[in-house]
């Protein structure tokens, strides 16, 4: 329950401060263009077209809404992510719990670098995070209508339980769970790949008589981790579309023209 706790506050105070950059993320994933390019130059020196960056599309939100515009759908966030932490310990630790029996008699310390063992541990791992985004996918929901609504200046979806309200109004319970489909096929995925390509690395790349094994290992997971991510972003990117597609609001129809988009020349 303590470790809970550290990982609950720890997630919240993260999620603070990455907020505004998911915030200008989602933005740009709908296609929202609200600043016209500028001249700059790519890696090989040529003149060419560059959309705003991250500060220059912080500094228009900072202008039309102030500093607190950049943390729109940030309570929804943070109750999904305080009750995805608190899921995801508790399946977590069910799991290992039944799952103590299953190898009686045998040296856990043997076990710990064999693909069985990373099977194992990768399969609860993606059962708690599974049920984790099961549960907080609504509030997930909820964040994303929440910013995409600077787009047409709504207010449809003002509150959590205001927006709870809404789309069970309007879409009923599936409208929860929209996009939640792409979304676990991404993490699951994510997950595989990342944990089975650190075991590949660990195991036949890094040798046990290396200096600060233990720190390049750590490494290999964080390198294979964010290779992973890059190579699952489809998934994140149409689940974020898809749970704010048709939802009432400017910023999630179909048609350029209705999201402010720019005209091709």
């Amino acid at each position: 329950m303590a470790d809970t706790r550290v990982q609950v506050l720890l997630g919240t105070g993260l999620t603070v401060l990455s907020h505004p950059l998911m915030y200008v993320k989602v933005l740009v994933q709908i296609g929202h263009e609200p600043l016209p390019p500028t001249i700059g130059r790519n890696i090989f020196g040529r003149q060419v077209y560059q959309l705003p960056g991250l500060f220059s599309y912080a500094k228009h939100i900072i202008k039309i809404d102030g500093k607190a515009g950049l943390f729109s759908g940030l309570a929804p966030r943070l109750c999904a992510g305080t009750i995805g932490t608190i899921v995801h310990s508790t399946v977590l630790q069910r799991c290992q719990e039944e799952g103590k029996p299953e190898l009686p008699g045998s040296c856990e310390k043997g076990e710990d670098g064999s693909l069985k063992h990373v099977v194992n541990e990768t399969t609860k791992e993606m059962i708690a995070r599974c049920c984790a985004t099961v549960v907080t996918h609504p509030f997930h929901v909820i964040t994303l209508r929440c910013m995409v609504q600077f787009v047409g200046r709504e207010t449809k979806y003002s509150g959590v339980f205001d927006s709870i309200c809404t789309i069970y109004r309007e879409e009923g319970i599936l409208g929860f769970f929209a996009g939640m489909i792409p979304r676990l096929l991404g993490d699951v995925l994510s997950l595989w790949i990342c944990n089975m390509l650190a075991h590949l690395i660990n195991t036949y790349a890094i040798d046990d008589s290396m200096n600060h094994m233990g720190e390049i290992k750590n490494c290999s997971q964080t390198v294979t981790g964010f290779f992973a991510s890059m190579l699952t972003y489809p998934f994140m990117l149409v689940s974020n579309l898809m749970a704010v597609n048709n939802c009432g609001l400017a910023g999630g129809l179909e048609t350029p023209e209705s999201r402010g988009k720019h005209e091709p020349r």
